[in-house]
């Protein structure tokens, strides 16, 4: 299949590489320079619009702004052909997503909206939990492309901003593990008790997950390497907390896990 990939970062790199090594022809844009031979095998364009020029486009960039100034500011969407499908992998805000189905509706443009759970090693290993929503025909035709990216297709529902609330419902969640995490070894070692033989108790008997077990490890080990940009991290709780706004229940630990980071 002849796909367009734009965002290179630490993510949208080692997607594009496993598409690649699917044997699929990419032409990939970057709004930075990539290291020279990052991205073998795939056609390194100048412009979004060449990119654009695809069957089916990935965009993996940073945050609503940078979707506005890629895409639409610059005519980039609007000059799109007629038929391209248009998959958007970053988190981004559902107001913002339900604007892009519109959009592309208008144009004769298929859309989905289909973030991902994983940090860059499951990324580049395909174990990415992808959360899908959109036209279920237009759906069927990527799935596919999502088999060669990740591990399993959660498919949310037929409206694309659909996935976009699951994947900051699920971001919140992975604040409040860390923040959890943090908090009761804080007690816990005031009291002589030693991380990593309590956070081993808690993986072994009430908390046996995956976000428990990476970041555990992590503050166990002292490992405070970052993995995800802290500014990214506050920008998920802030749209979390916007899409709150009709929630008839109040959000209180979306509320302090935001103030505290």
């Amino acid at each position: 299949m002849d796909i367009g990939f734009i965002g290179l970062g630490n993510m949208g790199l080692a997607m594009a590489r496993n598409l690649v090594g699917a044997g699929h022809r990419l032409r990939a844009w970057n709004r930075s320079p990539i290291a020279p031979g990052a991205l073998p095998g795939a056609t390194l364009v100048e412009t979004p619009a060449e990119a654009f020029a695809a069957e089916v486009v990935f965009t993996m960039l940073a945050d609503d702004a940078a979707i506005r100034a890629v895409l639409l500011d610059s005519g980039v969407l609007a000059g799109a052909a007629p038929g391209t499908v248009h998959v958007v992998s970053a988190t981004i805000s559902p107001t913002l997503a339900e604007e892009l189905e519109a959009l592309h509706l208008c144009g004769g443009l298929g859309y989905l909206s289909a973030p991902v759970f994983g940090r860059p090693d499951a990324a580049a290993t395909a174990q990415l939990s992808i959360l899908a929503a959109g036209d279920p025909a237009t759906l069927a035709k990527v799935r596919p492309l999502f088999d060669v990216i990740g591990r399993r297709t959660f498919v949310l529902g037929d409206r694309p901003a659909q996935a976009n609330i699951a994947k900051l419902a699920g971001n919140m969640m992975i604040a409040m593990a860390i923040e959890s995490m943090a908090e009761a070894v804080a007690l816990t070692e005031a009291h002589g008790i030693d991380r990593a033989t309590f956070l081993d108790l808690l993986l072994q008997t009430l908390f046996g997950c995956r976000v428990y077990e990476t970041y555990g490890h992590k503050i166990a080990t002292g490992d405070y390497s970052a993995g995800f940009k802290m500014s990214l991290g506050l920008k998920d709780l802030r749209l979390a907390t916007e899409a709150a706004g009709n929630v008839d229940a109040p959000l209180v630990m979306l509320n302090a896990v935001r103030a505290r980071m």
